[in-house]
């Protein structure tokens, strides 16, 4: 029973959550049928695994493959060696931390922590700096698979989506800037090899004197044997972490889908997919006059997509084909999704695991905070890069 405690058999919050629970789905259900409503709820759950899961599993599995194949030949490396004089001035973290960034990239938002428990990863580290890691490794989460989502819904997407990319970067350095102020101020400025006997953070496996800027592991055999194994493996990668984002599309994105689009053909609600009340874009547009400058949206629908990132990103792009269809998403848009899709990636649902991974539980409040800040600057620069460039 792990991360979970012992607690009444029933209490306030059993009745709290059958109140909120009858509640939401009776409004669903007196405005759409209750028939229509669980028609339309399993029918979008079935397209979505269909034609949208199974497409962002495919490209997980292509990227994984990739990502595995850079490593083994050490253009990771080669790509740690060339950025990391970077890190410093820009995000106030020793070069090394590249590779958690790069890491994070071609996977997900925890890829980052197996670094922070290496003595020869941490050595570069002082205290401070080790739980801005978070959100540096968040801010570049499923950043591939994100980016060539975006790109593979049409060839007039390509530049919006890099356009993403450079924003993100701009939300992860305020990001972990704000961060890093919060942590220097709580643990000062000690250097981290002392404490970290104290905190436990070293692997077994860390015992090693090499340095890990000049050497890489790489896996036996003949170049043909490493070439299948590294494809092999991260197309294996890529099918875990395909499967791994079902549960979060299917629930949160047939949800969020049905509080964001209206019902079908002649405002009729016929229990077909993709039929909804029309919640979100309400909400929208009581907070038009800050969003349409902020983010450059024009339809009110659009901000499902950050509000579904908040928890998961999987789930956010695959609402990207229907808003598209509809009309509700437009090119400034796809650079804004790239963005904040990338910066956020689903921080809610990680940041509290991560940090405590970290072992610092109790910046979590301000790492989240940081990190929505970032996230929203994301957004806002790429709507204004968008505008410099392709304006």
């Amino acid at each position: 029973m792990e991360n979970k405690k012992k607690v009444k058999a029933i209490s306030l919050e059993t009745f709290v959550f059958l109140a909120i629970f009858i509640a939401g789905f009776g409004a669903l259900g007196s405005v759409m049928g209750v028939g229509p409503m669980f028609k339309t709820m399993i029918a979008t759950a079935h397209d979505l695994l269909l034609s949208t899961v199974f497409l962002i599993m495919a490209m997980a599995v292509l990227a994984g493959a990739i990502s595995a194949l850079l490593s083994e030949f050490g253009v990771i490396s080669l790509i740690n060696k060339i950025f990391a004089p970077l890190m410093k001035p820009i995000w106030g973290l020793p070069g090394a931390s590249i590779t958690g960034a790069v890491a994070t990239y071609l996977s997900d938002n925890p890829a980052i922590i197996p670094f922070a428990s290496d003595k020869m990863f941490t050595q570069y580290f002082k205290r401070y700096q080790i739980p801005a890691l978070c959100n540096l490794g968040t801010s570049f989460g499923m950043g591939l698979i994100v980016t060539t989502f975006m790109i593979s819904q049409g060839p007039e997407y390509i530049t919006p989506a890099l356009i993403g990319n450079l924003a993100a970067i701009i939300g992860s350095v305020i990001s972990v800037r704000l961060m890093l102020r919060q942590t220097k101020k709580y643990y000062g400025d000690s250097a981290y090899d002392k404490l970290v006997a104290d905190e436990n953070l070293n692997s077994e496996t860390s015992s090693s004197s090499e340095n890990q800027n000049e050497f890489r592991y790489i896996r036996t055999g003949n170049l043909f044997q490493r070439v299948l194994d590294a494809l092999l493996e991260g197309g294996k990668n890529g099918v875990e972490m395909g499967m791994a984002i079902i549960p979060g599309v299917l629930i949160v994105c047939t949800f969020v889908m049905m509080l964001t689009f209206g019902p079908g053909k002649g405002g009729q609600y016929t229990g077909a997919a993709y039929e909804g009340v029309k919640l979100l874009p309400y909400l929208g547009d009581k907070i038009k006059f800050i969003i349409e400058p902020l983010f450059g949206f024009q339809s009110a629908e659009a901000i499902a997509f950050p509000i579904t990132s908040l928890g998961a990103v999987g789930a956010a792009i695959s609402l990207v084909p229907e808003l598209l269809k509809t009309g509700h998403a437009t090119a400034n848009d796809i650079a804004v999704f790239t963005a904040m899709g990338m910066c956020w990636s689903g921080y809610l649902s990680t940041h509290i695991g991560m940090m405590d991974a970290l072992k610092s539980r109790e910046l979590a409040g301000k790492a989240i905070l940081s990190h929505t800040i970032g996230g929203l600057c994301a957004g806002v620069f790429a709507h204004l890069i968008f505008v410099l460039i392709v304006h």
